[in-house]
């Protein structure tokens, strides 16, 4: 888990009363909690190293912190808070895990109809397509672009519909991300807001000129996006008493 929500207002009023050190040793508890996805260990001595704590003081305070803020499980010491947090984000990975599965285990055919662009498609698949009438393309959000002439990457709506292209299709200005390449995002990148890459993504592709604003395959150019963006590091306010032990 690459980040979680800290609410500092209460987090700091459920603190107050620690000792500098052993505030530390609670700050490190917790972001070590996360990383491993699971509770800290049932040997006092094992938390004491995976925090790094050396000295007599130091250990005294993730002793103390472990007894006050933390419940001993068979498995080990567990937060409420951090418990419930890794619940709802394994939750939602398995969602959007599920959704992408679904969406690639459809025959092969399918999945070309809707998502290849035209100039990959096979005959009968670029005349059923053809088919069908500029209402029905714009209501299925289709996450292929349409294949553009030159004079539509000039801006000019005034010319004939577009034809395939060797060399790729330009983004369509109507662009909305699809529900599957969302799906992807959050099931390869959890850590990143689908919704705010994709305005990055469109912008950028559409404010991008000439032959390298075209693309064979626009799905794999958002895969490749999504792995290059950084994560989406978060702080927000909250109930002070989900970093208690007695939290609901």
């Amino acid at each position: 888990m690459n980040y979680y929500e800290h609410h500092i207002g209460d987090y700091a009023e459920a603190t107050a009363h620690l000792t500098f050190i052993e505030d530390a040793a609670y700050s490190r508890m917790i972001r070590k909690y996360y990383a491993m996805e699971r509770p800290l260990p049932a040997d006092i001595k094992a938390v004491q190293r995976l925090v790094g704590a050396r000295t007599k003081d130091e250990r005294d305070a993730v002793e103390s912190v472990l007894r006050e803020f933390f419940a001993l499980q068979a498995d080990g010491w567990h937060q409420t808070r951090c418990d419930a947090d890794l619940q709802r984000y394994i939750a939602k990975q398995d969602k959007a895990r599920a959704s992408a599965n679904a969406r690639w285990s459809k025959p092969h055919s399918e999945r070309n109809a809707n998502a290849l662009p035209t100039h990959m498609q096979t005959d009968s698949e670029r005349n059923a397509n053809a088919s069908k009438t500029h209402n029905e393309r714009n209501a299925l959000q289709s996450p292929v672009p349409s294949p553009q002439t030159p004079e539509e990457d000039r801006g000019d709506a005034s010319q004939a519909p577009p034809t395939p292209s060797p060399a790729g299709t330009r983004l369509p200005k109507n662009w909305e991300l699809p529900d599957d390449w969302k799906a992807w995002s959050l099931a390869n990148r959890p850590d990143l807001n689908p919704a705010d890459v994709a305005e990055r993504f469109r912008d950028f592709w559409h404010g991008k000129a000439g032959k390298d604003g075209r693309k064979a395959d626009w799905f794999a150019t958002w895969r490749n996006w999504c792995r290059g963006e950084k994560p989406n590091l978060r702080a927000v306010n909250g109930a002070a008493d989900d970093w208690t032990r007695g939290a609901t």
